[in-house]
């Protein structure tokens, strides 16, 4: 691997006129090619300084906050145990911070990572949500969560709670929120993360939300709490595939 430094000396020129003006111009003066090899011998100063760091933060990332009794998987097409786990954890948060939360919504592409069974650890969580995305909660028609439906009918469903989606042949043939048909004249509360509320991963559907309310709280933050919770109570990470997103070819 080679690197061109370039470095460049600066020349400034002096006052020509009455106007005050100083004009400055770059030159690049001396290019040199460094190579970057094995062969370059570490700095023990540096070494020394960030061995407490790194050993600090690898104790953090190995240490066990809970366990999965199954092998959480991904899914391209209707839901998946880790997407159930992740949309369950986000409905969780959500309901604390906002009693009148009703649903939860992700995407698959925002799950990085599968989940081995065994010991969880929080590298295990920074795995599959390595961003710093933060909860959003969101009020929202019910002609906007038809246009939900019909967004994960469209790309195969998405990670969602306190939903059942049902899709044959790429259309919608059923969707509840809570067990109930949805009312396009009612306002529905939904949780997710400021990356999809601001219309990432092509969501197009929140563009005339009635509220909105950003929390500091990260998504990576709510699911280590769910699982400690889950933890503390004796509990174990026991996602299941329960129907909630059906896809009928």
């Amino acid at each position: 691997m080679k690197i061109s430094l370039h470095w460049r000396s600066f020349v400034f020129l002096a006052l020509l006129s009455s106007s005050c003006k100083t004009q400055l111009h770059p030159t690049v003066s001396k290019e040199q090619h460094y190579q970057i090899d094995d062969a370059i011998i570490a700095d023990t100063s540096i070494v020394n300084y960030y061995l407490p760091y790194k050993g600090k933060l690898e104790a953090e990332m190995n240490r066990v906050i809970g366990v999965s009794d199954l092998a959480l998987t991904k899914s391209r097409e209707g839901e998946s145990l880790v997407g159930n786990f992740f949309a369950d954890a986000l409905l969780w948060k959500g309901k604390q911070l906002d009693p009148e939360v009703q649903v939860s919504f992700a995407t698959k592409g925002g799950i990085r990572s599968e989940l081995k069974a065994g010991n969880v650890t929080v590298g295990n969580i920074f795995e599959i949500m390595p961003f710093e995305n933060s909860v959003s909660i969101l009020k929202l028609t019910g002609v906007d969560m038809l246009r939900w439906a019909d967004f994960m009918a469209e790309t195969g469903g998405q990670p969602a709670s306190g939903i059942q989606l049902t899709v044959d042949k790429g259309k919608v043939s059923q969707f509840l929120v809570q067990g109930k048909t949805v009312d396009p004249n009612a306002i529905y509360t939904l949780v997710t993360y400021d990356y999809l509320a601001n219309g990432g991963d092509y969501v197009h559907f929140f563009d005339k939300v009635s509220a909105r309310k950003d929390y500091p709280q990260r998504v990576r933050e709510t699911l280590m709490e769910y699982i400690s919770t889950l933890t503390n109570q004796g509990k174990h990470i026991q996602s299941q595939l329960d129907g909630r997103i059906q896809i009928n070819k």
